[in-house]
């Protein structure tokens, strides 16, 4: 099991929340779906939980914030950022907007909730005291973070102005797919997915959460088993078998299993 004791790269995806009515029954849903063990972040966590897997950080649980009346429940996308105050700057400059400004986490960490020009929200993470995932690539741990958008070429530009990322580009079904890659690493941690055929205009950006399951077909029964509902039905493609899941407090989520593929991948785009 992979586990990581050091502060991620600028850019990476270093942390994954969802945000729900009820954190103590999405804390049991996910629970039950991923083995999670649920830790109480203490009286001044504001009912925020904390999910592991052998004593590591995996994922956080918790309450939709004040300041957002009315938003759905999410999970959330946090990118590892040096200084998260540049970067607030740096998403205004961009034609971003600031959800919830930058402040302290207490001792853990400094952070930030944005929205890219078409309203996709993310946050990001200045570590201190928690340096975000300890756990990931493994069965019930988030193993890709993936943009759903049918504005591709501004948020392409964007989020290069924001976190310097460069993108590898590859033909997905006839769908463009860019790969994001951090500045100082060399390997994709991301995408971003033209979804416009499928989306609309009506149906705003977000940023999906894919999490590892060796077996989706399973993992499936066991979520509609836990009051979820199935979004997508299990598809097999070259990078694995996978399926989109409806939380039953309604935060979307995916699971696959990339040791399962079927078919090759077409090379990058020149």
């Amino acid at each position: 099991m992979p586990i990581r004791n050091e502060v991620w790269q600028p850019g990476t995806p270093a942390w994954i929340d969802c945000q729900v009515d009820d954190p103590a029954k999405a804390s049991e849903f996910y629970a039950q779906l991923f083995g999670w063990e649920i830790q109480d972040g203490g009286p001044d966590s504001g009912g925020y939980l904390m999910a592991a897997k052998s004593g590591a950080a995996v994922a956080g649980i918790g309450p939709k914030p004040d300041a957002m009346p009315g938003m759905p429940a999410v999970w959330t996308t946090y990118f590892a950022v040096a200084d998260a105050d540049a970067s607030a700057e740096a998403v205004v400059a961009a034609g971003g907007q600031l959800i919830v400004p930058t402040f302290d986490v207490m001792e853990f960490g400094r952070m930030f909730v944005g929205a890219d020009p078409s309203g996709a929200a993310f946050a990001v993470w200045q570590a201190k005291a928690h340096n975000g995932a300890a756990v990931y690539n493994e069965h019930g741990a988030y193993v890709w973070n993936e943009l759903r958008t049918s504005h591709l070429p501004a948020a392409k530009k964007f989020y290069a102005d924001v976190f310097g990322f460069g993108y590898t580009d590859f033909d997905m079904d006839g769908s463009e797919y860019l790969m994001f890659t951090p500045p100082g690493r060399t390997e994709g941690v991301g995408g971003l997915s033209d979804d416009s055929a499928t989306m609309g205009e009506s149906m705003p950006d977000y940023w999906l959460v894919w999490f590892q399951f060796d077996d989706v077909d399973a993992g499936i029964a066991k979520a509609l088993e836990l009051g979820g509902s199935v979004l997508q039905p299990a598809t097999d493609s070259p990078v694995g078998r996978s399926a989109i899941i409806a939380a039953p407090q309604g935060e979307q989520f995916g699971i696959i299993d990339p040791s399962r593929t079927v078919g090759e991948m077409a090379p990058p785009k020149s």
